[in-house]
């Protein structure tokens, strides 16, 4: 009987038993930092890694593998109307983003199909990544970039106005004193000095936004700020009938921050809220101690959560229209009939200045709603 020929031995060393490779490609995809999604044809859910579950702020259950996709995630319909189109696009898309507006969070993601060895559709995978932080990175720089053109122009421009405001002032406040006798004049006299006053103080207003901010840094309670910045608004806009409640809990810790510049940012936020309900409502202030876990997406990122405070200035009012929610905060944009646009502008460079960050819910349903989240400590860079 003839040899028989030797089985050559596969390159690369022992191969695995089916069992052990199975298990090495689910703590591959687990310990991936990208989300894995992957369904059967039949619209079943075949794989979920930790980190989709944790983007999509879902918590694994033991039956999810098994069970309708659409199913499990039936809080989060657009990623369902994604894969289920998947099946019916003759060209999926390479890379696509989708922004997850009841999570506030975007997501960049990769659609393929999975064809069995007779080249049949079997089911379909989504490979993605949490790119929230990122969009708000190049937001903030792009807001920086116009915010260094505008203010060369504003700079220039402010400075040469102030010189004659201050003389149209000054002068019309002479005359006044030579016609004492003649009313007519000294109404027109007196409205040519309010509204020198009122330009001018658009122009201090101007200067103060297009220069650099600095800060004075030192431990502040919370509560003090913000009780601060209800006088102080009530005290810019008749604040009528509008109830005004502060909850902040007993002992949350100092931070590190510039308490005259904060008093300024909930003062100009409290006041817009004073604006909008026009004298009936309530406003909600809340402080809260929370913490930001790392994104491990982010080489470098420290391992422990950051603590974080969280405060919310809320109110039942109309709302913001949507279509103007995305250009608040741009400078010189107002929806005042009076009013420079130039406030929000400046609360927001104060409270990126304090590394921090603030974003605008709103609905007419729900009113408005800012959230200003800052570090604890000076020392930390959240969303640099």
């Amino acid at each position: 009987m003839p040899d028989q020929p030797k089985r050559q031995r596969p390159r690369g060393g022992r191969r695995q038993p089916p069992g052990e490779e199975n298990q090495l490609f689910r703590h591959i995809v687990s310990s991936m930092r990208n989300g894995v999604l992957a369904v059967h044809r039949d619209g079943t859910l075949a794989l979920m890694n930790d980190e989709a579950y944790r983007i999509f702020s879902l918590t694994a259950r033991p039956d999810d593998i098994g069970q309708p996709f659409s199913e499990v995630l039936r809080t989060r319909a657009d990623i369902v109307r994604v894969l289920t189109a998947a099946f019916e696009l003759k060209h999926l898309p390479n890379r696509a983003e989708l922004r997850l507006k009841e999570l506030d969070r975007v997501i960049g993601y990769t659609l393929s199909l999975v064809r069995d060895d007779a080249a049949d559709t079997v089911g379909a995978v989504m490979f993605f990544k949490d790119l929230t932080r990122v969009e708000q990175l190049e937001e903030r720089e792009r807001l920086r970039n116009r915010l260094a053109s505008l203010g060369e122009m504003a700079a220039g421009i402010a400075h040469e106005l102030k010189n004659p405001l201050a003389g149209i002032e000054v002068m019309a406040g002479l005359l006044r004193r030579h016609v004492s006798d003649k009313l007519d004049a000294q109404s027109i006299l007196a409205d040519i000095i309010s509204e020198a006053k009122l330009a001018n103080a658009i122009v201090v207003e101007m200067l103060e936004f297009v220069r650099p901010i600095r800060l004075e840094i030192e431990p502040m309670a919370i509560t003090d700020v913000l009780h601060q910045a209800v006088t102080l608004a009530e005290s810019k806009t008749s604040r009528g009938g509008v109830s005004v409640t502060v909850t902040v809990p007993e002992g949350l810790p100092s931070i590190e921050a510039d308490d005259h510049r904060l008093c300024q940012v909930f003062t100009n936020l409290i006041a817009n809220a004073f604006e909008a309900l026009d004298g009936k409502g309530a406003i909600s202030i809340t402080a809260v101690l929370s913490a930001m876990e790392p994104d491990p997406a982010f080489a470098g990122t420290p391992q422990e959560p950051t603590p974080i405070l969280v405060v919310d200035v809320a109110d039942n009012g109309p709302g913001v229209p949507a279509e103007l929610s995305d250009r608040i905060f741009d400078p010189f944009f107002t929806t005042k009939t009076k009013g420079t646009g130039l406030g929000l502008g400046i609360v927001r460079k104060i409270v990126d200045a304090h590394d921090g960050r603030i974003d605008l819910s709103s609905s007419p349903e729900n009113g408005t709603r800012f959230r200003v989240t800052l570090p604890v400590s000076s020392a930390t860079a959240l969303f640099k």
